[in-house]
């Protein structure tokens, strides 16, 4: 069986990024950039003030209080076209700009105005409440990195940078297709022999949120032909994922019709748990994730490969997920040959660390179970027991992007 990082080193190499497509900015959070904006201008273009006040020369008030000539005013949108002379001073208002020759801003509550005359309370810095041109960013500056996820603060930065288009990821196209007699939709009579399908819809929401488009097939009935349709389809989007039926029982039949279909197997087995029935095939550029079944390995599995798959195509590194540090409440017993993710507790200990505290019961079709937990600690293949207080590395559910 291969191990995870093997696993994983597979699967994101089998992906490249898509390519590109211009979107309106106003309509790019949460896309990814595929092309760096480089800003059109300069912002500040001037050197303006901060606050509403005086525009002077420092070296005309060495020590207060001293008594300038108002000569005229700088409004933001407006400006004081002439070079201050010394012993003047220009009204000004936040985001005005500097009169040329003033360095220096005295804040309206540090002057006291009689008519022309202006009095300096406090002698000002050289440079005080002035915003220097370029202090945000020049033109020629690409501070919105390839690969970057836009947040609406980004969105601000490349509008003020004079963007109204940006070119981004075109949006990963995903299938998903759950297979079994077994399966009904939510909401659908349940018979005896019968389960709700569940993994379906919580990949298609996963897929949503790292950035993709999931289209959910309709449950396909364990009919080796139905299937094989249903995987040709599935074949003409950037990724299908299938729940279900990769082991190698009479009544597993998508490797089957994958084989049939064409696909190189690349492996179905990965030493891990949750997740040991883990398949991965590829046909030309059409490319197969196949789940385990269970719904809480599907979870898993689909945070450890599928995500990392949907990045590559974003043009991204498709790193594993990222783990911390966390203490042990409790002891643990020795680790078998898979690498496990046993669903935890997360808190914060009064000293300030993380502390991570396994559910007691890890089956791995206890949706109940995974919901009520929000950390995944780690055990590597034949990790020795460990006691309470042992150090850990932990998933944090709770701060994953897409609401997993």
């Amino acid at each position: 069986m291969l191990s995870v990082r093997d696993a994983h080193a597979r699967v994101i190499a089998a992906f490249s990024p898509l390519p590109s497509e211009t979107v309106s900015v106003a309509d790019a959070a949460g896309r990814v950039l595929a092309v760096s904006p480089m800003a059109r201008l300069t912002q500040p273009p001037t050197d303006l003030s901060a606050m509403d006040g005086y525009a002077v020369r420092a070296a005309d008030v060495p020590a207060a209080p001293a008594t300038l000539t108002l000569v005229g005013q700088a409004p933001a949108g407006g400006s004081y076209d002439q070079v201050l002379q010394p012993g003047e001073a220009v009204r000004i208002f936040t985001g005005g700009p500097l009169p040329m020759g003033a360095d220096s801003i005295v804040i309206q509550e540090d002057t006291k105005a009689d008519g022309t005359n202006i009095t300096i309370l406090e002698a000002p810095r050289l440079g005080r409440h002035v915003r220097k041109a370029g202090l945000d960013f020049s033109v020629g500056d690409t501070p919105l990195a390839v690969g970057r996820t836009l947040t609406t603060r980004d969105l601000a930065l490349a509008a003020a940078m004079n963007h109204p288009w940006l070119s981004i990821r075109r949006k990963p196209r995903v299938a998903i297709l759950s297979t079994g007699d077994e399966l009904v939709m939510p909401g659908e009579p349940v018979g005896r022999n019968q389960i709700v399908s569940s993994s379906g819809i919580a990949v298609a929401a996963l897929v949503r949120g790292w950035g993709g488009e999931a289209t959910l097939f309709d449950i396909a009935r364990d009919d080796a032909r139905l299937i094989e349709s249903c995987i040709e389809a599935g074949a003409q989007h950037d990724l299908l994922i299938t729940l279900g039926g990769a082991s190698v029982g009479d009544h597993d039949l998508v490797q089957g019709a994958l084989k049939a279909q064409g696909f190189d197997m690349d492996f179905w087995k990965i030493a891990m748990r949750p997740g040991k029935p883990l398949m991965f095939a590829a046909r030309d550029r059409a490319r197969v994730l196949g789940l385990p079944g269970n719904p809480v390995s599907t979870m898993v599995c689909a945070l450890l490969f599928m995500k990392p798959a949907l990045e590559r195509m974003l043009g991204q590194p498709g790193d594993l997920v990222r783990t911390q540090p966390a203490r042990l409440a409790v002891d643990v017993k020795q680790n078998d040959q898979r690498e496990d993710y046993v669903r935890s507790h997360l808190a914060r200990a009064s000293d300030g660390c993380l502390t991570v505290d396994p559910h007691p019961v890890q089956d791995s079709s206890m949706l109940s179970v995974l919901a009520a937990c929000d950390g995944l600690m780690i055990r590597p293949p034949h990790d020795p027991a460990r006691k309470a207080g042992d150090i850990v590395q932990v998933v944090d559910l709770a701060s994953l992007p897409g609401g997993y």
